[in-house]
Formats: C-alpha cells, structure tokens, sequence
C-alpha cells in the first residue's frame, strides 16, 4: 500500500473556514492601500538567485541558511524562491522602467519562502503584504508608511502592537560606526558566540539583532550608530519623528534595530506585539534608496515595508475578531425531471440580477434538500417541483424570520420579491 502524501512539513493548507479570515483580511487591507493611493503589482514566485545574494547581502541568515535554491535542470539557471518580496519588486520596476517615468506606490500579496524552524505564526511558505514608495527623498513618506501601519491596525480592531524607531544613516556614516563595533566586539571575542565570531569583519551590524541571551548586555554596552550620524540623517530622522508626534502617534527609538537585510538606510521601523509570544514582529521595513542602482537601475530613492499575514490573522483571533460567515441568497430545491431543468433556469436567472444562488445537487427528499437549505445559512429557499413545473411557478420560503406565510410565484417574479425583501431588511439594520 502507498504511502499517504502530506504537505510538506511548514508549508500548510488553508482550509476553507480558515480562508474566511484571509478573505475578510485581504479585502481591509486592499481598501485601505487604495485610500492611500497604491496600485498591485504582483511579481514571479521564483526568481534569480543572484538577485538576492545582491539585494538582500551574502553574509546574511536568509541568504546563508533559509533560501530555497536550486539549479534548473533544464538550462542550468540557478533559481530561488523568493524569501522576501523588495528584491522582486525593485527588480520589477527597474526592468519595466516604472520609477523613471514618475513616483511609484505599488503594493503585493503573495508567498514567500525561507527554510527556518516552523513555529506559530512563522512557515516555510508564508505570506506577506509589501508595500513600496520609489521617488520619494523626503521624510514625509517614511512617516506616512508609519501611520500606514496605525491606521490599518484600527481597520482590524488590533490593539496591543507597538512602534519601534531608528536610523541606520548612511553608509559612511555606517562605515565608521562599524569600525567602532568591531574594535568593541574585538576586546570582547571571549564572550561571543560562534554566529557572532563568524559575524564580526563581515556584518557586525547584525550581531547587535542576535538573539542570545548571553549576549545582551555586551550588545547593550556596543557603540550607538546614532552617535555617528551626521546633520542631514539626523534632519531625516527629526522630520519622521515630528510628524508622528504632531499625530499623536507614540513611539520607542531602538537604537539596537537594525533589520536583518543589507539594504536599508535611514528609517527603519518595527510594529511589535508580546500577544504572539517570541514572534513578535508583524510589521517591519524602512528606507533603501541604495538598492534600485546597487540592482542595475538609476539612483532613486525608496522606502516600504512587509507584514506578515499568518502574524496579523492570529492577531485578528487573539482579539475576538470573526468574519460573517458566507452564506447564498438562496437555495434552491428541486425534486423531479421537469423540476430540475426549470431550477437551473431558475438559479442562472437569479444570479443574472446578482444574487447568490446555490442549487441542490445529488438528489433527495424535500425533507432532506431543505434541511440543508437551512443549514446552508441562506435568506429564502425557492422549491420547484413537477407540478410548479408545469405551471412556470416556484414556492418561496423565507428560512430566517418566523411566521411569514410561503408564497408561490411565477418564475420570472422571484428576483423581484427576493432583492426587495433583503434591501428592506437591510434597511431595518
């Protein structure tokens, strides 16, 4: 006997009760990129490898332990699933020359891929919603993705999530502050770990992000990259900051925040929760006007963030949140050959005047198809049988409010009956 097949460990199903709360999540999320402006875009799930080694950097986690890469075997192009989705998107805007003609606000939904432990809220395959702003130098766009991020939390009815705040300067500025870590870290090297050890001429940057806890204090104790920047980022960073103060917006400056992808300058941020217990970012991204030419393109300047999907849905249910559960207009039940002919009739006519139809199929009792007319959750049932049939007519039963008489009617007068029903209860509400 076979072996039954499984989805591969971490990456999971989305059953259909569970893809209500994706549905209801998608679309508050896609109305509200629309009140900012933001177009979709949507990018290739696989990608070349060397876009990531550039984008993301060489000495990296993602791109030193959690990429999935392969060579094609049929020309040898080496390929990855893409484990982020700014490297795409950069590349997508480039290719197609989409920030020389003007300023870009572009948004994506989709997939990403990085082979790391599996826990709540973390997979293999995971989704994320990106969103990015190409042509804008100034500090107001940094600040406005932040407030971004606030305002979609009260879309959501999320509270709880916390905004952490720093500069990485530029990369001179960034040079010298390395060279101050790594004479900190060198009179220190008996107390680093091996990632740090490995870490400290090549990115010592990112041993400020570690997660050991035997390394706090020593990274709590490293020099400030803020110490060493200069007018123009510190002007930078004043100007994000005032209009998240002048909105009343708090925040926490973490000058340990550091993100974990090469690319970044200036603004990074961080929304943060303690309700997903070690996981505790949703959101996170910043400024990274170095990126569209160290891909190819011209200097433009860039910003956007990335949340991730899987966090915010456990979120939305860790608050109480629960979408409406679907439910048809109407279904519709048949019983006999002429019956069945006229209710597909019947079900294409409703669905012409734009209800949601769902028809019986697989036969049964009047008995048994209205039981599931009930447990389908929809307003009326409509009951065709030979004799209604014969005659052009259908019974219409309203399934959810008590006492009110079924009623038979022509065919052709059931939408009518039905949508003027549903808006006077609407109205009610």
């Amino acid at each position: 006997m076979s072996q039954a097949l499984q989805a591969v460990r971490g990456m999971n199903d989305i059953l259909p009760d569970e893809a209500a709360f994706w549905e209801l999540f998608e679309e508050t999320v896609r109305s509200w990129l629309q009140g900012y402006g933001y177009r979709p875009i949507r990018m290739p799930i696989v990608e070349p490898t060397p876009l990531f080694k550039r984008a993301i950097g060489e000495v990296t986690d993602i791109v030193e332990k959690e990429m999935y890469s392969f060579v094609d075997g049929l020309n040898g192009e080496a390929l990855t699933l893409r484990p982020e989705g700014t490297a795409g998107c950069v590349r997508a805007v480039i290719e197609h020359s989409l920030a020389a003609r003007q300023t870009q606000r572009l948004y994506y939904i989709g997939s990403m891929f990085r082979h790391e432990r599996p826990q709540k809220g973390r997979y293999r395959q995971f989704h994320q919603v990106g969103v990015e702003a190409f042509g804008f130098a100034g500090p107001d766009i940094d600040a406005e993705l932040i407030l971004m991020g606030a305002r979609l939390w009260a879309d959501l009815g999320l509270d709880g999530i916390e905004l952490q705040l720093n500069s990485l300067g530029q990369p001179a500025e960034r040079a010298q502050h390395r060279a101050a870590l790594v004479t900190y870290f060198e009179g220190h090297a008996d107390q680093l770990d091996e990632d740090a050890k490995r870490r400290l001429h090549s990115n010592p940057l990112r041993i400020l992000d570690s997660k050991n806890p035997a390394l706090q204090e020593l990274c709590a104790g490293a020099p400030k990259l803020i110490d060493y920047l200069g007018e123009d980022s510190l002007a930078h960073f004043e100007g994000v900051q005032r209009v998240l103060r002048d909105a009343g917006l708090p925040f926490t400056i973490d000058p340990r925040l550091v993100r974990g992808l090469d690319y970044y300058n200036l603004t990074v941020f961080e929304w943060v929760t303690d309700k997903l217990g070690a996981q505790g970012t949703v959101c996170a991204g910043g400024r990274y006007d170095g990126l569209v030419e160290q891909l190819g393109g011209k200097t433009t300047p860039a910003c956007g963030f990335a949340m991730g999907v899987e966090r915010l849905i456990a979120l939305i249910k860790e608050s109480g949140g629960e979408p409406a559960a679907p439910a048809p207009d109407v279904y519709l039940v048949h019983q006999g050959e002429a019956a069945t002919r006229l209710a597909f009739r019947v079900a294409e006519g409703l669905r012409d005047q734009g209800l949601d139809v769902l028809l019986h199929c697989g036969g049964g009792s009047f008995k048994s198809q209205m039981k599931k007319a009930d447990g389908s959750g929809a307003a009326f049932a409509v009951v065709i049988g030979d004799d209604e049939a014969a005659s052009g007519e259908a019974q219409l039963k309203n399934l959810r409010e008590e006492g009110v008489a079924q009623r038979k009617l022509k065919v052709d007068e059931l939408a009518e009956a039905i949508i003027g029903h549903l808006i006077d209860s609407d109205e009610e509400e």
